[in-house]
């Protein structure tokens, strides 16, 4: 622990005294099936995000950025904790009335900065418990959040005048104006009308956009005529009004005098949806890039996802780095900026990649580990040390996902008793599309990454979550 404090107290000593006020401020932007090749910046070659692109020219683009999982509750998991999302008991998505929630013990990025002095705020989509407002649930309060304006999950009907919003508990009713431009007048609004001028702030915005059930401006839509379809059309129209929405964003810190001190990261909660794969989304459109598979699976598209990180000062303007990190070093990363010691009590998983920002080299303790027991069409279990990457199956049934699948009786013990009883070795550097298993060329890295996850594997299988089998029947 004693390193961590360090190595804070260090990066802060480079920007000026640790004092509360001059600590950075900062803004983390989630979009929702945001793929790893949807913005220009990563290489799409018609669909429109200036705000975005902008951004990463200002900042630091990571080329080997991943979710926490593949599947969004997971994700969000692993973002607000550090944790692999199977250690902490989230194994799925949560559906509305679930009794599965972020456990009120686990530590997040929110609670530590708070009890830091930092004014906390959550805007936009939560979906951390089955319902805000229900008593007997945490809510993101509870969490560490002073000031939240979030939907449980998606936004209902639509992307168009929601009407699931609740702001601190009170439910808002019908809202007129798109998911994404609300949550930016949110922000707006408590960063000119709320905030306290004399602390530093944390603002975490969940985008509902681009996650079905989707719905863009017709003007947006109609700027995209050279589609294939007019749902292909809508989905770059939703990709860039959520651009639109960072842009005010971005414009609001930059009228505010907040962009010098303010550290912005933009990610995504994991790979793109699959076309058709249900009912609703028949407007996912969206781009793996040159990545193999999509949401749900453990292959790199379902969880390599764009990550763009701005700290002036810091970060050198249009830098590019390919260091792997992902949503659990997320906690890490801030508690190390903002120079708030983490207890020897909280476990992490994480790592901090405060290093990578400045050209540096993370030191990572344990390598990156992803579970998910329902991920399709490929391996279960995945693990990644440098430029190599693990795959495992496993001995359990192959479980058919659809629109209103989530955990169901049985499903915690297939947890608890799988066996991993294939291996493949993929050398991401050379092959970021999977396509050659190289386990024969190098038997002794996966001997050493197969001992390293099997050691994970265990732990997640000894410590399974004693959800009650009853939560399964209200969805």
């Amino acid at each position: 622990m004693r390193h961590l404090v360090l190595a804070a107290l260090g990066v802060l000593m480079a920007v000026g005294p640790a004092e509360a006020d001059e600590r950075p401020n900062f803004v983390v932007m989630v979009a929702d099936d945001l793929g790893y090749g949807d913005l220009g910046s990563y290489g799409h070659p018609d669909l429109r995000t200036p705000h975005l692109d902008r951004l990463a020219e200002e900042g630091m683009r990571f080329t080997d950025a991943y979710a926490a999982a593949p599947v969004c509750s997971p994700a969000r998991t692993g973002l607000l904790t550090g944790r692999i999302p199977s250690r902490v008991g989230i194994y799925d998505w949560i559906p509305p009335g679930s009794d599965v929630h972020l456990p009120v013990a686990e530590t997040t990025v929110a609670e530590l900065l708070r009890d830091a002095g930092y004014q906390t705020v959550y805007l936009g989509k939560w979906h951390l418990n089955g319902g805000l407002g229900l008593e007997d649930q945490p809510q993101p309060d509870d969490h560490g959040f002073d000031h939240w304006f979030a939907t449980t999950g998606f936004a209902m009907p639509t992307h168009k005048d929601p009407f699931n919003l609740v702001r601190n508990g009170e439910e808002m009713g019908p809202m007129e104006g798109y998911a994404c431009q609300l949550l930016a007048d949110e922000a707006g609004s408590w960063l000119t009308g709320l905030r306290d001028r004399d602390r530093p702030f944390l603002m975490v915005v969940g985008f509902h956009e681009p996650h079905e059930a989707i719905a863009s401006p017709p003007e947006l839509t109609d700027s995209y005529p050279a589609t294939q379809n007019r749902n292909e059309a809508e989905y770059f129209a939703n990709v860039t009004n959520l651009d639109l929405a960072v842009g005010r964003l971005m414009a609001a810190l930059d009228g505010l005098g907040l962009a010098e001190n303010t550290v912005v990261l933009f990610t995504s909660d994991n790979g793109p949806e699959m076309t058709n794969r249900h009912p609703q989304a028949q407007r996912s459109y969206g781009s793996a890039g040159n990545l193999r598979g999509k949401k749900l699976q453990l292959w790199e598209g379902g969880i390599r996802v764009p990550f763009i990180v701005r700290w002036p000062g810091h970060t050198t303007p249009a830098s590019v780095s390919a260091a792997p990190v992902s949503g659990i070093d997320l906690l890490p990363t801030l508690a190390e900026l903002a120079a708030v010691a983490i207890p020897e009590t909280v476990a992490l998983d994480g790592a901090s990649f405060s290093p990578a920002l400045t050209g540096g080299e993370m030191e990572r303790k344990t390598s990156l580990f992803w579970h998910d027991y329902k991920a399709w069409g490929g391996p279960r279990v995945v693990l990644r040390e440098g430029k190599f990457k693990l795959a495992a199956w496993w001995n359990g049934p192959e479980i058919v996902r659809t629109d209103s699948s989530t955990m169901r009786p049985g499903d915690l013990e297939l947890i608890a008793t799988a066996k991993l009883v294939r291996f493949e070795l993929y050398d991401l550097e050379i092959d970021p599309g999977e396509q050659h298993d190289v386990s024969a060329d190098h038997p002794e890295v996966v001997e050493r990454l197969k001992t390293e996850m099997l050691e994970i594997h265990d732990q997640i299988q000894a410590d399974v979550h004693p959800w009650k089998e009853s939560w399964l029947r209200r969805w």
